[in-house]
């Protein structure tokens, strides 16, 4: 997947209209977690129960390596919209969640092996869950089953 791409789709979400401040800021973190190939990702709206912050962006990856990369490109990405990191936890080899703060949302990657034992879901199960897009994920169903130019079906 390339950069550009990447900065394309970021842009088209901080541009939506529907997605006000911060939420445009949690979409945008949770496109990323499904097109790193993210797995079992949540997007909790915890004003009503948090002062923390206002949204917690939930996402798990296989591998620690994809974990990282899930992380960086987040930072990234809204560093580039004007949004820096104020807290980073976990980066270090060998680490099974990365946090990212940045305030307004706070973005936890998980190993997916170790998202059981920290439970967050769990813990924020009273708060609203915010619906992601099929879209947003690296593979969704309707494009699967979706024709190609051809229109010639693959599925």
């Amino acid at each position: 997947m390339s950069t550009d791409f990447i900065t394309l789709e970021i842009n088209k979400i901080f541009e939506d209209k529907n997605l006000e401040f911060p939420l445009n800021l949690a979409m945008s973190a949770a496109w990323i977690l499904g097109n790193f190939k993210g797995i079992n990702l949540k997007v909790l709206d915890v004003t009503k129960s948090s002062s923390l912050t206002d949204f917690f962006v939930l996402g798990s990856a296989t591998n620690p390596t994809m974990a990282q990369s899930m992380a960086d490109e987040i930072s990234k990405q809204l560093k580039a919209h004007g949004y820096e990191v104020i807290s980073r936890e976990g980066s270090k080899k060998g680490d099974d969640w990365i946090l990212l703060d940045f305030g307004d949302i706070i973005v936890h990657v998980f190993l997916d092996i170790s998202r059981n034992v920290y439970d967050l879901d769990n813990l924020w199960e009273n708060a609203k869950e915010v619906e992601i897009p099929n879209s947003y994920y690296f593979s969704s169903d309707d494009e699967e089953k979706s024709d190609d130019a051809t229109g010639k079906s693959y599925f």
